[in-house]
């Protein structure tokens, strides 16, 4: 019948293998990073163990592959797993069989990183862990080579680039007063949560170029996205501007793979004739031996956006509610999500700073000495790293302890880590100032940090410029009795 042709979009394949490449990628990312960090952060020893998380879990709303039992080995060989899955859907494997074989590969990508996800507490407590497992899903969906590109998965990853953007800016929107006024820029940059190597550059711009970028930045997220509907070629040059100013916020910052995520969903709105119009290596004959989509294949995919579509509801009255939700999930599976990030922006950077001491006495007297972490700032010479897409957990929560309390359960627990030198945490660390030894004590100091300006860093050679706050936790010591002090 040649109405079912509709639902073939010939001319997109080269969109679907940036799409199953891309996100592949990033779930390899995920899984590198869940078995370098989960074991010392979550694990039996860690710091919020997951056997303890799952003695009141709720078995029937969190699915997991853990609910049964949790051990490392067991994490270590799900990660394994997840690992040779991507790997296998990066290079295409896959993608080479029947339609079924990348739909069960990402599925099982999705379902062992919920199974991750869904005990990670707040170490997983990010907006891009319940998108990349919507888009892992949805992904699932695009077929392979045997195949044409659904239509109306494609069209349903382009709803789901929409929910990102256009929700992150009307977070913005209904934000803080510096997203309406312009000056959101003049803090961000140095006040965000895990610098990048050219953060500091990108904040010493000057003010009327920040306010330039937020004026980009609101045409980007609250205009263009409404084109990745429009007919060719306004859509591909749609998915273009994101592509551009998703770029731009990767080398400007560390945001783990959110921005990463954005770029490659964004390829749902290129066509081929466009692609191979900005890049004529890229070939406009791509399904020449292709055969015809198969009704069995056709009506999962169907099924597939039926369900994806009847779940948008909820997602699409948040979009336009006065409270909104922000990263928000409205189903157990996580699919079909709210997002948004950043809707008020840190004016002041306050960063908390860990140091220990082997003296006898935590005095002034004492040689007190700092942890170094791998991506939040410290050291004041330091170039801040480009870490992203991989994501430093435990760098990232440290960020958020000034903002809320440090008296997060989890956080005692890794300065008691640090007076047993675990070397599982140290692992985590940069640097650690006593070689794998036990420090006699920890202690715990606020710090004001900004960047230095270019006359501050020609007569200095110091790139951070900091000044003490507070002293939220004094000294403690595993030999002595220690309580919460503030």
């Amino acid at each position: 019948m040649d109405w079912l042709s509709w639902f073939d979009a010939a001319d997109y394949e080269f969109a679907r293998q940036v799409l199953q490449r891309g996100v592949a990628a990033l779930f390899f990312v995920a899984f590198l990073s869940s078995l370098n960090q989960f074991p010392a952060l979550l694990g039996e020893r860690g710091l919020l163990p997951v056997p303890d998380h799952l003695a009141g879990f709720s078995r029937l709303r969190r699915p997991t592959l853990f609910r049964w039992r949790y051990s490392d080995g067991l994490l270590r060989g799900v990660c394994a797993a997840g690992l040779v899955v991507s790997a296998l859907l990066v290079a295409g494997v896959p993608q080479l069989g029947p339609p079924w074989v990348p739909l069960i590969a990402f599925l099982a990508l999705w379902l062992l990183y919920m199974s991750i996800v869904n005990v990670g507490q707040t170490f997983y407590g990010f907006g891009w862990e319940m998108l990349l497992l919507e888009a892992g899903f949805t992904v699932a969906f695009l077929g392979s080579d045997q195949t044409n590109p659904p239509r109306t998965i494609l069209i349903l990853i382009a709803w789901l680039v929409f929910r990102l953007e256009f929700g992150a800016g009307m977070i913005k929107i209904r934000g803080g007063r510096e997203w309406r006024d312009l000056t959101a820029l003049y803090y961000h940059h140095e006040t965000q949560p895990m610098p990048g190597p050219l953060s500091r550059q990108a904040h010493l711009l000057p003010k009327p170029l920040h306010r330039v970028e937020v004026v980009g930045n609101h045409f980007a997220q609250l205009v263009v996205p409404f084109l990745l509907f429009a007919p060719q070629p306004a859509a591909s040059v749609a998915a273009g501007i994101i592509i551009a100013t998703q770029l731009w916020l990767v080398a400007s910052g560390n945001f783990a793979w959110l921005n990463w995520i954005a770029i490659v969903l964004a390829f749902a709105s290129v066509s081929d004739p466009v692609a191979h119009a900005v890049l004529p290596i890229i070939p406009l004959d791509w399904h020449a031996g292709t055969q015809e989509t198969p009704l069995w294949w056709l009506a999962i995919t169907l099924a597939a956006a039926a369900l994806l579509l009847a779940l948008s509801y909820q997602p699409l009255r948040n979009l336009f509610s006065k409270r909104q939700l922000m990263n928000a999930s409205f189903n157990r599976w996580q699919l079909v999500n709210a997002y948004g990030a950043f809707g008020t922006v840190t004016k002041q950077r306050i960063e908390i700073v860990v140091s220990g001491t082997l003296d006898d006495e935590p005095d002034t007297t004492a040689d007190w000495r700092e942890y170094g972490f791998k991506g939040k700032p410290g050291d004041l010479r330091r170039i801040p790293r480009q870490w992203a897409p991989y994501h430093l957990r435990l760098d990232w929560l440290m960020w958020f302890l000034p903002l809320r309390t440090v008296h997060e359960e989890w956080f005692y627990a890794f300065l008691g880590k640090l007076l047993e030198a675990d070397r599982a945490t140290l692992r985590l660390l940069r640097h650690d100032p006593f070689d794998g030894g036990t420090p006699r004590w920890v202690r715990v100091r606020r710090y004001h940090y900004r960047f230095a300006t270019r006359a501050e860093f020609r007569a200095s050679g110091n790139r951070w410029v900091r000044t003490f706050l507070s002293e939220p936790i004094p000294p403690l010591s595993l030999r002595r009795p220690q309580g919460r002090q503030g």
